[in-house]
């Protein structure tokens, strides 16, 4: 398939299939990046960090060292200046089957307390740790491209709603499963999905039921902005997509996610008292005059140099 993609780019000469291939060969990995063991760590392009879920002999299920280990590497992106865009996918046959049952059974199921409240204090302690897992994707100010193939099941709906920009193949089905395991989810999906995806009446099916949504459903819907035929083509368009957004002015570009995640959870005119105040001290930055000399010259904003942030 990547050898079609290839022809078929030459056939058309194309300048954007090619850099997405070559990056995309960059982007393979032979496992886990020390200190990860869940994740492979790779920088396809310039300024682009690609996180991959490697535990593919597994079909991607999220065990007890996945929750902590993503705190981790999304703490340490926030924190790195030489990256400006995230890209995150699975590695293997499907993006991820969720949670690993068997290994965090003692966690969920066995609770450590001497009495009911000492019990549900340790219990609340462990949920809000594992909502970090995610949340803190979100709060990276880098902005976070994921692109989902085949399964994305339970925890991987919880993750995917926490990211910027979702593209999918079009074998790819999405699956809020926990309440066929007996519980209700409980580190995102209830809360982001609503206000990812238009109709509460399709967000409550879908947690009520677990029923699977399959690509031009999420499209649609707008769980994903774009589908794609097969994962190559996917990941060749995320790195082309990332590329885009790095090129811009990081000061730009990370106060825009930072002021739409606010403005999602405020009111219009709290988002817009918060703006101001965020671009009373970021408008005074070199970036605007390189971009607007940039736009005058008819330049790309990629041909500009921007400081790292």
């Amino acid at each position: 398939m990547l050898s079609l993609i290839v022809r078929t780019a030459l056939t058309k000469n194309s300048s954007v299939w090619l850099p997405g291939i070559r990056a995309m060969r960059a982007m393979s990995s032979g496992g886990p990046t020390a200190p990860f063991t869940t994740l492979s760590i790779s920088h396809p392009a310039t300024a682009v960090t690609h996180v991959e879920l490697h535990r593919p002999e597994k079909r991607n299920a999220m065990n007890r060292a996945f929750w902590s280990e993503m705190v981790d590497c999304f703490s340490q992106i926030a924190a790195d200046p030489d990256c400006r865009v995230v890209v995150v996918s699975g590695a293997g046959k499907m993006f991820t089957s969720g949670i690993d049952l068997m290994d965090m059974a003692s966690d969920i199921l066995q609770p450590e307390g001497d009495d009911i409240a000492r019990t549900s204090w340790n219990m609340r302690r462990i949920i809000t740790k594992y909502q970090e897992t995610f949340s803190v994707i979100e709060k990276c100010p880098k902005p976070v491209v994921v692109a989902v193939h085949s399964a994305c099941i339970g925890g991987g709906v919880d993750l995917i709603t926490a990211c910027d920009i979702r593209l999918c193949t079009q074998d790819a089905w999405f699956q809020v499963k926990e309440v066929d395991i007996g519980l209700a989810a409980d580190v995102g999906t209830l809360q982001r999905l609503p206000k990812v995806i238009g109709s509460r009446s399709l967000v409550n099916e879908l947690a009520l039921t677990a029923r699977k949504m399959y690509a031009d459903e999420a499209k649609s819907s707008g769980l994903v902005s774009r589908v794609f035929d097969d994962k190559e083509a996917m990941m060749a368009a995320a790195l082309e997509l990332a590329g885009e957004i790095a090129g811009r002015s990081p000061v730009a570009v990370q106060g825009t996610k930072v002021n739409l995640i606010y403005s999602r959870d405020h009111s219009v005119a709290e988002g817009l008292d918060y703006m101001a105040t965020w671009n009373m001290s970021m408008l005074q930055t070199q970036d605007v005059m390189k971009s607007a000399q940039a736009s005058m010259e008819k330049k790309s904003p990629k041909e500009v140099t921007f400081s790292k942030l």
